[in-house]
């Protein structure tokens, strides 16, 4: 994935500025100075999703800031991110954090319950399997002193929404290994939570430690991969939002249940 120029730096920064209009390709083309062909294609090299999911993607991210900072009905958080039908805001929001709007809401005491039990040992990771074609192996740094816990995983599309369709937690090592990976193509990211890290953080973290692998990691069932390493930075403008619900992600491990859809 190439690195992000000014030109869809700026781009972002107006999205960010005028969520709440109505943008459209042509009116971000037009603020960018390129045809909206042009302009959507370099968007999509640049950044991994199209301009138009991007904005869904940050409006998603607003609505749980909404429906954790106020007393708003769910109806009216989903026109306040445009969308007209209540049944059609509730399942996309369902399908991208992995909770409804509702159980959203009321889980901002599940941060910390997860973490404590995370602290406390009460998980531990699964044996390794045997080596096959289909699993995936490497190491995840921080650049900087960390204490805390790392999630990973690997997800259909190159943003971290709805259950990856195999991930891995690190509380003690910086290794980890996925194994049983259908075959497909699938995007590598992780993010790091500090034990300090308050609930409403976790639960929509814009502050989070994040890396991203840079090519799509193919799992044809024939070939093994060699050994990936991720460094954890912090975050950028142009990392699209982290939608799944990181205690959700907690929660599986802590119930030993296989992420999987």
């Amino acid at each position: 994935m190439l690195t992000p120029n000014k030109t869809i730096q700026d781009s972002i920064v107006f999205i960010q500025q005028n969520l709440d209009q109505d943008l459209s390709l042509n009116v971000l083309a037009d603020e960018a100075a390129y045809s909206p062909f042009h302009f959507s294609r370099m968007f999509k090299r640049q950044i991994g999703v199209s301009p138009m999911y991007f904005i869904s993607s940050l409006r998603l991210q607003l609505a749980k800031t909404l429906l954790l900072d106020t007393a708003f009905p769910i109806r009216d958080i989903g026109l306040e991110i445009g969308q007209q039908s209540l049944g059609t805001f509730t399942t996309r929001f369902t399908k991208s954090i992995g909770m409804t709007p509702a159980s959203f809401r009321a889980s901002l005491q599940h941060p910390e319950a997860y973490m404590t039990d995370l602290k406390q040992n009460k998980w531990q990771p699964p044996s390794m399997h045997t080596a096959s074609t289909r699993q995936l192996s490497g190491s995840i740094q921080t650049d900087e002193p960390f204490n805390g816990i790392i999630l990973a995983g690997l997800f259909p599309k190159p943003i971290p929404e709805g259950l990856p369709v195999r991930g891995t937690l690190l509380i003690h090592s910086h290794s980890f290994h996925l194994t049983n990976i259908p075959v497909g193509t699938y995007f590598l990211m992780a993010t790091a939570i500090s034990w300090e890290m308050d609930s409403k953080k976790i639960l929509i973290p814009q502050e989070t430690l994040r890396a991203r692998h840079p090519y799509p990691i193919s799992i044809d069932g024939k070939r093994s991969l060699p050994e990936t390493r991720l460094i954890m930075r912090k975050p950028e403008i142009t990392d699209p939002p982290i939608l799944i619900s990181l205690p959700l992600l907690m929660k599986h491990f802590l119930q030993q249940s296989p992420i999987s859809h």
